[in-house]
């Protein structure tokens, strides 16, 4: 999404409290994500990682799952746009008596190490006239299904629940309305206010000034600028390419190399229907298929991290069903996918069940071998060489691979209903043995 505009009703008559999916923009730090509506309100985010529970999710359930407003008091159209090359969000607000804008942004302070502290960062500001914005913070920390304590001060408030925290660090005084805080405050032309969103241990809230913020703004900017600059596309999509490219890397869980299939969980396939899966884990279809992108922009840092954790599962053969690969993995590497139901939450637009944990993890899906051995083919023609380590677990994959490509497989659509004899999944079968047997010539 590069830019999205819309009016800015009540939620309440707004698809039944629910935004379109396609009406948000994603931030991140490459280890979790948020998204952010084209009416100001952060419905999804997780912490500290991608698969870790949400603390916002008002996605699934505008009244249970929580969700962090900030935006125009009164009904406007909005626009919705990144800073130009970066991860960099501007929601921008326009009435008759003025424009206003909430810019939203994660910062990266050291991506690679995990890290249990996330920030948000949204400064408010009015460029014409004047406006009146309202605040409503409202975390739900688990799904939903906890129950937290807030304490106020002066700079801002701390929500908690059994060690876990949520800080908001402001100077814009907060009113405390049961488990949520809220305010509204009028900005005229020129004035701007900070917010800063501090999940992690709990924290007191401390005052942010004024250029601390653009600071870490400029940061940010820079550090997604300096990234894009190093893809190798010339051609004449070039602005669509690359944001694409950034919302792929939105997706990197930066401290293993893992990709997300999506940053969310429990939407559905179709509007009231009943396939609600999570996508918050790592699928080798998906990666390989990123990865054969990422190579062809020029990104071959991206690919060699991935390839390193491709090869750490290969070792791992925790595979039983699935054969030596699970067809997903946590972003950690870990394989516990164990499917759960929120029962409690009502679905996107009464879309249920809502799915946490994926139950389709030990299916047998054949066509990932395919897709994984062509993206190390890919990677090998670009100079990410396959040492001998790796040639000797490679081996071990192909030998199982010819004894087993002609059974039947849940195959690409994941089927609960039993095995198949999918033509796909003996296609990706034999672009698995070319592909091996092309590294071998090498």
């Amino acid at each position: 999404m590069t830019t999205q505009e819309a009016v800015s009703p009540t939620r309440a008559g707004a698809g039944q409290g629910y935004p379109e999916i396609g009406d948000h923009g994603l931030i991140g730090d490459l280890q979790t994500a948020a998204l952010v509506s084209t009416d100001g309100v952060i419905d999804w985010f997780c912490a500290p990682r991608f698969d870790s529970p949400s603390v916002f999710a008002s996605l699934l359930d505008h009244q249970r799952g929580g969700h962090f407003r900030i935006g125009c008091a009164t009904p406007s159209t909005t626009k919705q746009l990144y800073f130009p090359n970066s991860a960099v969000l501007m929601t921008r607000f326009m009435t008759g008596d003025g424009v206003g804008e909430v810019l939203d942004f994660m910062p990266l302070d050291d991506p690679q190490k995990a890290s249990d502290r996330h920030r948000i960062v949204r400064v408010i500001r009015t460029v014409r006239g004047s406006m009146r914005f309202a605040l409503h913070c409202a975390p739900r920390f688990d799904y939903g299904r906890g129950r937290h304590e807030v304490a106020m001060t002066d700079a801002g408030a701390v929500f908690f629940i059994d060690g876990t925290a949520l800080t908001l660090h402001t100077p814009i005084k907060l009113e405390h309305d049961g488990q949520d805080v809220r305010a509204e405050f009028t900005l005229q032309q020129g004035q701007a206010e900070v917010v800063v969103l501090d999940s992690g241990p709990r924290v007191m809230p401390r005052p942010v000034s004024r250029p601390e913020v653009l600071e870490m703004a400029q940061t940010t900017i820079d550090h997604w600028q300096s990234w894009i600059r190093r893809s190798t596309y010339q051609g004449r999509w070039r602005e669509f390419v690359h944001r694409s490219a950034i919302t792929l890397r939105l997706l990197t869980y930066a401290p293993t190399g893992a990709l997300v299939a999506a940053p969310t969980a429990g939407l559905p396939e179709q509007v009231g229907g009943g396939r609600n899966w999570d996508y918050r884990f790592t699928w080798i279809r998906d990666a390989s298929f990123t990865i054969y992108a990422m190579i062809g922009l020029g990104f071959v840092d991206e690919a060699a991290a991935f390839l390193l954790w491709l090869n750490d599962r290969i070792v791992d053969h925790v595979g039983t069903d699935s054969g030596p690969l699970k067809i997903m993995n946590r972003v950690d590497g870990s394989s516990d996918l164990k499917e759960e139901a929120l029962e409690h939450l009502e679905g996107y637009r009464g879309s249920r069940p809502v799915r946490i944990g994926n139950g389709a993890a030990d299916q047998l899906q054949l066509d990932i071998y395919g897709e994984a051995m062509d993206s190390v083919y890919q990677a090998h023609r670009n100079g990410i060489r396959v040492g001998n380590r790796g040639w000797t677990h490679l081996r071990s994959i192909t030998d199982w691979l010819c004894v087993n490509w002609d059974r039947p497989d849940e195959g690409i659509w994941e089927t609960r209903g039993g095995r198949q004899n999918f033509t796909y999944g003996r296609l990706m079968s034999w672009v698995a043995l070319d592909r091996v047997v092309r590294i071998a010539r090498d």
